[in-house]
């Protein structure tokens, strides 16, 4: 795989998936941009990988993902990283952060946390960076997701399941949200330059399953998380994904172990991706033809 002068943003790099594909991708060579919450890990993180890959074109930024107004002036200061480095485009956006919350909390936004970190964060920030993947002779945007969007549901009388509240079946349905969001995309984009992918990691050993939650809740993952696979084998995934011809014309969204797989009905179903886009659009007021509500 040829990463030479290509050049990837990654949203929870200094840990897990995210810091394993950006791992792959700098020692091929990319200019690869970081985004994490904490700006001391951050720092941390762009120095070990710089020495590790011998790679001096990798490069941080914090920003909580959680808040609307850091996406939006993430986007900002990407676009002047990329300026000040020479460079043109995006070839490829991985939306990668994702939280899980136990305990329903709301952000500064008024949003629900998973929805706020998991879905919308990545929505919006591919709409913030658009005009720099558009850009791009071809460029990706990978949105990780999970099998258990399966068991997602559309509840369209309460999509952030603020009445009932179970941190799992919201976590569900954020990444139910994740696929919805890559079919309307594609669909939107057809023809163009752009495509995008939703990607199913499989269980893997990471540390998610420990924020914020109550002890028998993380004994319960620490026990789970022993059968996950380590972090390298879906940021290889991701790697081809955004590197290699994975065949356009294929019109599934969803894939696994670098080949596409159907997705749940759900996820394929048109009406509710492209309401899904609406209600999105409208929590990050966007209007419909792209532009910021007032």
């Amino acid at each position: 795989m040829e990463a030479i002068n290509k050049t990837f943003v990654i949203t929870g790099a200094t840990s897990g998936i995210g810091l394993a594909a950006a791992e792959i991708l700098a020692g091929l060579g990319a200019a690869v941009i970081g985004v994490s919450r904490d700006a001391d890990k951050c720092a941390l993180t762009e120095k070990n990988l710089r020495l590790k890959s011998g790679n001096p074109r990798v490069y941080t930024l914090a920003a909580d993902l959680s808040l609307q107004t850091e996406v939006r002036g993430l986007a900002v200061r990407i676009g002047e990283l990329l300026q000040s480095q020479g460079i043109g485009w995006l070839d490829g956006l991985v939306n990668n952060a994702g939280t899980f919350t136990y305990w329903m909390s709301l952000t500064a936004d008024g949003v629900e946390t998973q929805w706020a970190v998991n879905h919308l964060a990545g929505f919006l920030l591919t709409h913030e960076l658009l005009p720099w993947l558009q850009a791009a002779p071809e460029a990706r945007v990978v949105t990780v997701s999970s099998a258990s969007h399966r068991q997602g549901r559309s509840d369209w009388s309460d999509p952030q399941t603020r009445r009932r509240y179970f941190g799992l079946h919201t976590y569900e349905n954020t990444k139910l949200a994740n696929v919805l969001f890559t079919t309307e995309f594609n669909r939107r984009h057809t023809g163009g330059n752009v495509r995008a992918f939703a990607l199913d990691p499989g269980l893997v050993n990471t540390e998610i399953g420990f924020k914020g939650t109550p002890a028998i809740a993380a004994k319960i993952w620490q026990v789970r998380r022993a059968f996950g696979n380590p972090p390298e084998i879906p940021a290889r995934a991701i790697a081809r994904l955004l590197l290699e011809n994975q065949g356009n014309g294929d019109p599934l969204p969803y894939w696994k172990d670098g080949r596409p797989l159907r997705p749940s009905r759900r996820a394929l179903d048109a009406q509710d991706a492209a309401r899904m886009w609406t209600y999105s659009s409208n929590l990050c007021a966007i209007q419909e033809g792209g532009n910021e509500t007032a």
